[in-house]
C-alpha cells in the first residue's frame, strides 16, 4: 500500500489509475492499472517470500526523470530481521497486531503528508523498485538482476516513522532533490 500511495501522491501514474480501499483503518489507494498491478504483484510476492525467509534488508522505490534518467527521489525502507526467529518452532506474537497495523497506518499517513514538503515533479517520471537482500540470497531467474544504489545527487533526507513487528523492524526515509526542475 505504501508503494501505491507514493506512486499516486507523486503523480507517477494518473489519479484515475487508482481506486480506494479500506486497510489499516485508512482509506488507501490501490492501482487499477492492470500492467502496474501485475508488476507489483510479481515483485511483492517475491518480497513476501524474502521477508518470511528473513533475508531482505531494504526495499527502495526510485523515482527518476524520464528525459535524463536522473534519480530525483528515493524512498527507502530499511528492514532489520530478527534472525533468531528463523527456527522451526511457531512464532509467538510479541507485538500486538492492532499496534502493528496502527504503526503501518502512521507510515502511510506520513507518505500522504509528504506532498506538503516534497517539490512538485513537473516532468514525466518513471519508477523502479530495488530490493536488497543479504549477500547469500539467490536471485530467481528471469527479470531479477544486481544493480547500483541509484542515489539522489545533492539530496535532502527526511526520516519517516519506524515500526516493528514480532520479527522485523522497518525504518523509512525519503531522499529528494531540492530543486528537481532545474
Amino acid at each position: 500500500y505504501a508503494v501505491n500511495s507514493i506512486l499516486y501522491q507523486r503523480g507517477i501514474y494518473p489519479s484515475e489509475s487508482f481506486s480506494f480501499e479500506q486497510k489499516y483503518g485508512l482509506t488507501v489507494l490501490v492501482t487499477s492499472d492492470e500492467k502496474l498491478k501485475a508488476y507489483l504483484i510479481k515483485i511483492l510476492e517475491q518480497v513476501k517470500q524474502w521477508l518470511s525467509d528473513l533475508v531482505i534488508e531494504k526495499l527502495v522505490l526510485v523515482i527518476r526523470r524520464v528525459s535524463t534518467q536522473e534519480v530525483v527521489e528515493r524512498w527507502q525502507f530499511d528492514i532489520k530481521c530478527d534472525k533468531s526467529a528463523k527456527s522451526d518452532e511457531p512464532m509467538v506474537a510479541e507485538k500486538d497486531e492492532k499496534q502493528v497495523k496502527k504503526d503501518i497506518a502512521d507510515v502511510i499517513r506520513q507518505i500522504v503528508a509528504s506532498v506538503t514538503f516534497l517539490p512538485a515533479l513537473d516532468f514525466q517520471c518513471s519508477f523502479e523498485l530495488l530490493i536488497y537482500c543479504d549477500k547469500n540470497t539467490e536471485l530467481p531467474s528471469g527479470e531479477w538482476a544486481d544493480t547500483g544504489p541509484q542515489l539522489v545527487s545533492n539530496s535532502v533526507e527526511v526520516k519517516l516513522k519506524s515500526f516493528t513487528t514480532s520479527i522485523h523492524k522497518v525504518d523509512s526515509l525519503v531522499a529528494y532533490k531540492l530543486n528537481p526542475n532545474e
